[in-house]
């Protein structure tokens, strides 16, 4: 059984596309990322169910066409609108690390221990806001959050099987934070 842990998130179906079941997904990986995995997953009713893509066609940048092996038709298809798109953590890591190693989104570092580059513990990513022009990291720091900039430029490293994440913060930006 598939659980949620296991799991990250990359996209949401959007509409059915036509009558013969190719379904509109958005998505935050690139393409060749997503033909790598060897399925999707969507929560039905509780339940984290795998879905085998027999095709994925670009449709725009961040729009993807997907046939989906057992849906054939408008209706079936109908019954994965609006639902998010999961990948296997496993999978995905590798498909990234063979793509791009910053390929990353970054709701995939919610849960990663953030530390300054000079080795000082700063919190944990608790939430990525990504509602503003710049992301920012939600962090946990002594019962407060934290807001650091999601900025690619700041990130020095990151390790995945201890998910420790350095950044180059700018001097005083945590200052910021303190009312």
């Amino acid at each position: 059984m598939i659980t949620r842990e296991e799991l990250i998130e990359i996209g949401r179906y959007n509409k059915a596309h036509g009558v013969a079941g190719e379904i509109s997904a958005t998505i935050d990986v690139d393409v060749e990322v997503l033909k790598g995995l060897s399925c999707l997953v969507s929560d039905m009713d509780g339940i984290y169910v795998p879905f085998y893509v027999i095709s994925c066609r670009p449709k725009s940048q961040e729009t993807v066409l997907l046939t989906i092996d057992g849906i054939a038709s408008e209706k079936e298809a109908a019954m994965l609108v609006n639902r998010d798109i999961y990948a296997l953590k496993r999978e995905y890591r590798q498909e990234s690390e063979d793509a791009d190693a910053d390929g990353y989104p970054l709701d995939f570092f919610i849960g990663f221990e953030l530390q300054d580059n000079d080795g000082t513990r700063v919190g944990e990513i608790t939430d990525v806001d990504e509602q503003t022009e710049n992301a920012i990291f939600i962090v946990e720091h002594d019962g407060e959050e934290l807001m650091v900039p999601a900025n690619d430029d700041l990130i020095v490293e990151f390790d995945l099987d201890t998910k420790v994440m350095v950044m180059d913060l700018p001097q005083g930006i945590l200052d910021l934070n303190q009312s």
